[in-house]
């Protein structure tokens, strides 16, 4: 397991640094809520309230998002970008998503627009991570034209729906999180779970369709040994 020979607990802090690395990695990689996470450790000898995981996945969950996407490897210069509509406090927002050729997450932005202002914004925070890409490819809103032509003209534009499959499934992933969670609580707490969920959910699904079950088991065991070294970085 993982999480076994990790160094001391960190200041501060009542459980060591491998029960909080197991409960995050827990929480995230799986479609799990906070009491189900809660019951995981209990029947491993770790009584703790639901509330201070809580505080766990939120204060360590983006400070190892950070890490893997320090460490990955460089985007593709092929990108997806597409929208889905998620409901926060009774209101409809647009979560834009934007992913390589090999299906990994580049970035999330939430919004309550879908229009050309939206697209820009951001398609601009795209390429201020990533640089610029040769093919962007979209769904039929005409706000990627606008945008696509305002601030990336040198972009080969590909828009057909059925191009865009790519992307499908990491909008699956978000819905089944979302009916877990009983839908996100604020725009800000939808863009700090998602975008901390795509980048540890990236590590550890490595396109196992694609793979043999050898291949998979290294690729699954070179992902625990990422997750130890990044639960060993963390701050309090």
């Amino acid at each position: 397991m993982m999480a076994l020979t990790l160094p001391a607990r960190l200041k501060g802090y009542r459980f060591p640094r491998s029960v909080i690395a197991y409960a995050v990695w827990s929480y995230y990689r799986f479609n799990l809520s906070l009491r189900d996470v809660e019951d995981l450790l209990a029947a491993r000898g770790v009584i703790v309230c639901y509330e201070t995981i809580r505080v766990w996945v939120d204060r360590f969950g983006p400070q190892i998002a950070a890490q893997i996407r320090r460490d990955r490897l460089p985007a593709g210069d092929k990108w997806h970008l597409d929208e889905m509509v998620i409901t926060i406090g009774g209101e409809k927002h647009w979560l834009w998503r934007a992913v390589d050729h090999r299906g990994d997450v580049l970035e999330i932005l939430v919004q309550k627009r879908r229009d050309a202002r939206a697209a820009r914004r951001f398609l601009r925070k795209l390429m201020r991570r990533w640089g610029q890409p040769r093919v962007v490819v979209t769904d039929k809103l005409r706000s990627y034209d606008v945008a696509l032509r305002t601030d990336c003209r040198s972009a080969d534009h590909r828009s057909h729906k059925r191009l865009n499959n790519r992307i499908e499934a990491s909008h699956r992933h978000t819905r089944r999180r979302e009916k877990i969670m009983g839908r996100f609580k604020s725009p800000g707490h939808a863009q700090r779970f998602l975008a901390t969920h795509d980048q540890i959910t990236t590590l550890f699904r490595p396109k196992r369709h694609r793979l043999s079950a050898r291949s998979y088991r290294h690729a699954r065991a070179d992902a625990f040994l990422l997750w130890t070294d990044y639960a060993a970085n963390l701050a309090a």
